[in-house]
């Protein structure tokens, strides 16, 4: 059952909190929004992810405010959306989103150097999964001037709307259109680095994309 942070309190009939079906919505996303309190302020910032089991990492400069903070073991709330669609009403009020979302409540702590390139390469699976096999591997240079934050998921909850109009009934015959536009994401066609020798076709992981 959630507990009394992850709980939906607006619309409640459109949370749920079974941990697999969040996780599926997880793995189909890799942005996500990381919010803490830095300095008696707070701060959300965007950035790549990726998930193993409970746990979702994060990764950045070694400098960086978010990393340096959240390796301090800062409670975080991280939150990742999805929209489906608008949903356009004959009232101004009744205007929304079809969307899917969900709201992790963890703390991060920092992921050990013999642990960090394993890390990594979950992030790059759920961003191109089988990118990592084709390029050049971390330096160690590189390794050291990244950090690795693993979060473990505590609390977690999602929330969906996926449904029409809702229209007060008065509204019913005014002459505005109303329905939803579908909003569809879609891979573009690849362009090539313009340095990029002529004879190198495109990799399997990118094709993937496109099947």
């Amino acid at each position: 059952m959630p507990e009394n942070k992850s709980k939906v309190k607006r619309i409640p009939k459109r949370g749920f909190y079974n941990r697999k079906e969040i996780y599926s919505f997880l793995d189909t996303q890799f942005l996500c929004h990381v919010g803490f309190v830095h300095k008696g302020y707070p701060v959300v910032i965007p950035t790549m992810y990726g998930r193993d089991k409970d746990v979702l990492y994060i990764h950045g400069a070694a400098i960086s405010r978010l990393l340096t903070e959240l390796e301090k073991g800062v409670a975080v709330s991280i939150s990742v959306a999805q929209v489906t669609g608008l949903v356009l009403a004959r009232s101004a009020f009744h205007h929304s989103l079809n969307y899917e979302s969900v709201v992790v409540f963890g703390t991060g702590t920092l992921v050990a150097d013999s642990d960090k390139e394993k890390a990594l390469k979950i992030i790059s699976d759920n961003v191109l999964k089988g990118r990592w096999e084709e390029v050049r591997k971390p330096s160690l240079k590189e390794l050291n001037a990244t950090k690795v934050i693993a979060i473990k998921i505590d609390e977690v909850s999602g929330k969906k709307r996926d449904e029409g109009v809702s229209d007060d009934k008065t509204d019913y015959d005014l002459d505005v259109w109303a329905g939803i536009i579908p909003i569809h994401e879609k891979y573009g066609k690849a362009i090539p680095d313009s340095q990029l020798k002529d004879s190198i076709p495109l990799s399997k992981s990118i094709k993937n994309l496109y099947k």
